[in-house]
């Protein structure tokens, strides 16, 4: 073996680089005392002779990465650009001219494994000279033409390596310190431990420190760059479609590879061996944004996106993921009219049929590609090798096989259908022509709807990799964008800390050394700490979280945004859109807002307003888009407009469109819990005690993340409720219908909470078994929120509209007023009865139950007693309102006596602490307080007079509920009740209550006088 390597090292020294020498000499005389060559036959025949011995040689790994590689290292050695080193390309070109087809293949791909090898696990120095200097060598190999278009048939998964930049383990192995020899971190934060970047604030060391380390980051950041700008360099040579000398272009080759690429890595989603890994994939999808980029600014075209003809007419394979209509063949079978009208697509029943048996087909192969690692592999191929996951790249024939599982088999070709005849082909098959199009063939951008324009926007197989870049986005770059934030997590968690140590070491007293001691012990570890991540985090801001990444990001955001527009004016063929156009939309503003801030500004981004005001039109349009059908992204459109309105700005961007009314929808049928949440927040900061950011019980508990949206400081919608306050106004039906679903929700959350409760009180109180699980809290706490939520909305539209419960010329005003009453009344006398249930579950503080306090609810039921019974209690539609809420056969004065901390609740125990909104001075105005001490007063003395009055007889009482006078008669059969009654059974049912006659018409009953 020895031998073999220093004969091989001879041979090449001596003779193949003398020849490429004179080679560049132009074949003429050598150095003095040289003997001269006359004519290029005689060198090809020298050559031919010296290859003959040298092919089999070069096949071998060891001589490959140990002799040829680094050879072909020492050329680049001399610096310069890489166009400066022509040996490489003239000795590439000696390799195809002299050695076999098969012997150079096998050389070149122990040349790249050796390469993907050296640059993967060289050690990060603080230059990064091994990266440099193997990314070099790989550009000088790629722009020779041939071996570039052979290497690029290489699996992608491969070749991703080379668009890796790894985080060093240890800052010292990295050389960080002597790069970044000043640390810094932030050491300002508010009472919710959120950092304070007002510069103005800072002392001349701090702003110093900072300074420094902002140069050390600086100087990082050039350095990478470096890397980065080879690595583009690399995917603009395999981006390259000029050349077209030597057969098909590099661009064309690359596609199809990719798209195998994406193909492995969305169907093999639970099989993680077989995966990319997401750290590559972040690298990958900014060097490929990059380039993209490039080119695509290189003609000065439009604004980038993706037509909507690359949805629906199959030119593009999206393996069977998740369309916003559903599956592709339900697609194709219900608007397979609007395809031909509006696409001049005809689908032919034959595919429809084969494409629903392909389905399940696919089912089956996925399931087959999920069993254990021993079954055999569909089509007798091989299992891909789990080579991402093992600790080395390992031997080379590992690397090299070509064998891997198919996931999908290639659709039945279509029969010839009248319009256009739609070519189905697999990845591996499709050609420049099938691409870009020739001759009338439309290529990618067949059936383009009349809504596109009649020039395509670019090469059409840039569209297809832009296309490939926002289902990368989706796969697993988001979550690694949100896993690498744990980092910058940390550094604010140790800086709290190390805060919080230095405040009790100044407060420490001297009589207590000990104490000194050891809290200058922590203080030493939370710096050290603090150095190391610091440093680390340089490193990830300036791979992951730089400004460019940023920017990178921001324009993925606005192609999905262009992509959705686009196709949303399609009609019905906005079905055929993917469902992760949306998810990529909705994931990159939540990676720009959260993930990259605060280290770079979101408002400093080109156009951001705009974008902003588009995205915000997206969700609130798509949220009940009845186009879409999937539960989950319905789900995700929803939990993005609700995060939406909790910030000013992006609620800014709301306000400017118009499609609120989707809010004020009935909630039957749909996720009105998301729907309502958002209306508490367009509602929170106005509501009667509900300016609070967290509730006044918990304010001592840290939060898990004070980043949620749910714990943003309010910033209410003046506007948006102007608007539904219109709606609600002008459209009295739907009005209605939507106040009679609140209601009913209300009814419901109330119930399953008093449920639950009980079964916890009984659990707890159970001295064999002390348990409760914990699922059964979670639900019981959501159950409690939504009823606090649902009952701020109608604090909301009460005071909004206070006419839709007061104008009894509404035909449903008294029902809902009477419901509302009801649903009051059953609320305070659960929540404020002395040591009963409710009092007793929130006094045993169980973990899971934080937020369930007698606070929230009491505060919401407040609100709308005040705004129902507002001062001055004198017109009549207060007097209405008194009424109905004191015929209420569950009112108790106690339990508004409960809410000043009066009566009996009051003068139970001088122990026991009662509640009091006198006691929420932080939380509660003056004004808020006397309006409900102004409402017991009158309350007292309606109550008082109602006494009094004349008691209803038995015989007169409703029969249905006993709690109200008969006030209606049905007809035809002249039965009675109360209104109330009658005119909620009618809501649901036209039958008699008690004879099941059809009801024609309900009138007024008055008692006779006589009688």
């Amino acid at each position: 073996m020895q031998c073999d390597v220093s004969i091989f090292k001879t041979k090449l020294n001596e003779k193949t680089f003398d020849f490429v020498f004179r080679q560049e000499e132009k074949l003429v005389e050598r150095d003095s005392g040289a003997w001269q060559i006359q004519g290029d036959p005689t060198i090809l025949v020298t050559l031919a002779h010296i290859f003959n011995h040298f092919a089999p040689l070069m096949c071998k790994v060891y001589l490959v990465e140990d002799v040829l590689m680094n050879f072909l290292l020492s050329i680049l050695e001399g610096g310069g650009s890489v166009e400066e080193h022509p040996l490489i390309q003239q000795l590439l070109d000696l390799f195809w001219l002299l050695m076999e087809d098969h012997e150079v293949s096998e050389c070149l791909k122990q040349l790249m494994m050796s390469l993907l090898r050296a640059y993967r696990f060289s050690p990060i120095i603080p230059d990064l000279g091994f990266q440099i200097h193997y990314l070099r060598l790989t550009t000088a190999i790629l722009r020779h033409e041939k071996s570039r278009k052979y290497l690029i048939t290489f699996d992608v998964l491969r070749s991703v390596v080379f668009f890796y930049i790894k985080t060093p383990l240890r800052v010292k192995e990295a050389g960080l310190e002597e790069l970044i020899p000043t640390t810094w971190w932030p050491t300002r934060f508010d009472k919710e431990g959120k950092d304070e970047r007002d510069t103005c604030e800072e002392t001349a060391e701090e702003r110093l420190r900072r300074r420094a380390y902002e140069r050390g980051c600086h100087r990082l950041k050039k350095r990478i760059e470096v890397v980065e700008e080879l690595q583009v360099q690399i995917l603009r040579l395999m981006l390259n479609n000029k050349d077209k000398g030597t057969g098909e272009a590099s661009r064309y080759i690359f596609l199809n590879k990719f798209r195998k690429f994406l193909q492995e890595n969305a169907s093999n989603r639970g099989n993680p061996t077989v995966l990319c890994p997401p750290e590559y994939m972040v690298c990958f999808i900014h060097r490929l944004i990059t380039a993209i980029r490039s080119y695509w600014d290189e003609g000065k075209r439009k604004n980038a996106y993706v037509p909507p003809q690359l949805f629906y007419n199959g030119k593009v394979d999206y393996f069977d993921l998740q369309r916003l209509g559903g599956l592709l063949s339900h697609l194709k079978k219900t608007l397979k009219d609007d395809l031909a009208a509006k696409a001049n697509i005809i689908i032919d029943p034959a595919e429809i049929q084969a494409s629903s048996m392909d389905d399940l087909d696919e089912d089956e192969e996925t399931g087959a590609a999920q069993r254990p690692s021993g079954a055999v592999a569909m089509g007798g191929a091989l299992a891909r090798p789990s080579w991402l996951s093992s600790p080395t790249l390992g031997r080379a024939n590992r690397f090299l096989s070509t064998a891997a599982v198919s996931l999908m088999t290639p659709r039945r070709p279509l029969a010839p259908p009248e319009k256009v005849k739609v070519r189905t082909l697999a990845v591996e098959q499709r050609t420049e022509e099938d691409i870009e199009g020739s001759h009338g063939n439309d290529g990618l951008l067949l059936g383009r709807p009349f809504e596109e324009p009649d020039q395509p926007i670019t090469e059409k197989s840039l569209l297809e990799i832009l296309d490939g870049v926002v289902m990368m986005y989706n796969l697993s770059v988001h979550q690694q964008l949100g896993k690498m934030v744990v980092v910058s997590d940390d550094v604010h968690e140790y800086a709290v800390a190390l805060k919080d140590t230095d405040e009790k070491i100044a407060r420490c007293p001297s009589r207590r050394p000990d104490i000194l001691e050891e809290l200058q012990k922590t203080q030493k570890v939370f710096a050290e700490k603090l150095n190391h991540l610091s440093r680390r985090l340089a490193w990830i801001n300036a791979t992951i979280y730089s400004k460019e990444k940023m920017l990178d990001v921001y324009w993925l955001l606005q192609v999905c945004i262009r992509a959705i527009e686009h196709a949303d004016s399609t009609g019905s063929l906005f079905a055929f859109m993917p469902e992760f156009y949306l998810n990529v939309a909705m994931n990159s503003y939540s990676a720009l807002k959260n993930y990259f801030s605060p280290s770079n500004c979101m408002e400093e981004l080109p156009g951001y307003k705009d974008t902003l005001a588009q995205l915000a039109a997206i969700l609130a349009k798509h949220f009940a888009d009845p186009r879409i059908v999937g539960t989950d992204i319905k789900d995700s459109l929803m939990q993005a407009l609700a995060s939406y309105v909790c910030y000013p700005q992006s609620l800014h961007a709301v306000e400017r469109i118009p499609e609120e009314q989707n809010l004020l929808a009935p909630y039957e049928q749909r996720p009105w819990a998301q729907t309502n949440w958002i209306l508490v927040r367009l509602w929170r900061g106005c509501g009667f005690g509900y300016r609070y950011t967290r509730l006044p019980h918990l304010l001592k508990t840290k939060p898990e993340d004070a980043n949620l949206p749910s714990l943003q400081k309010p910033c209410p919608s003046l506007l948006l409720q102007r608007h539904m306050a219109e709606l609600l106004s002008q459209d009295k039906d739907m009005a209605a219908s939507f106040l009679n679903s609140v209601l009913n929700q209300l009814n419901w959350a109330f119930s399953e909470f008093i449920g639950m409760i009980q079964e916890i009180q009984q659990a707890a109180e159970r001295p064999e078994r002390n348990f409760v699980d914990t699922r059964q809290l979670k639900v019981c706490a959501t159950c409690f929120d939504l009823s606090v939520s649902l009952l701020r909305v109608l604090e909301m539209t009460i005071t909004l509209v206070p006419e839709i419960f007061l104008d009894w010329t509404r035909p449903s005003a008294e029902l809902l007023l009477r419901r509302l009453a009801q649903l009051l009344n059953q609320v305070l006398n659960r929540v404020t009865a002395e040591r009963n249930l409710f009092d007793r579950v929130v006094n045993l503080r169980l973990p899971g139950l934080e937020s369930v306090d007698h606070y929230p609810i009491l505060v919401a039921v407040t609100g709308i007693l005040v705004r129902i019974l507002p001062e001055p209690y004198s017109s009549c539609r207060i007097s209405r309102a008194a009424s109905v809420l004191l015929s209420d056969p569950c009112f108790q004065l106690r339990s508004i006596q409960y809410l000043l901390g009066e009566g009996d609740a009051g003068a139970a125990s001088a122990d026991c602490k009662h509640f009091s909104l006198h006691t929420y001075t932080d939380y509660i105005s003056t004004e808020e307080e006397q309006k409900v001490e102004q409402m017991l007063t009158f309350l007292t003395e309606e109550s008082k007079q109602a006494a009094a009055s004349t008691p209803t007889s038995e015989d007169d009482l409703c029969p249905i509920c006993y709690a109200h006078s008969i006030s209606a008669i049905f007809k035809p059969c002249s039965h009675k009740s109360c209104k109330a009654c009658i005119n909620q059974h009618l809501m649901n049912n036209k039958d008699c209550f008690f004879c099941k006659a059809t009801i024609t018409g309900v009138e007024d009953y008055t008692k006779p006088a006589s009688s």
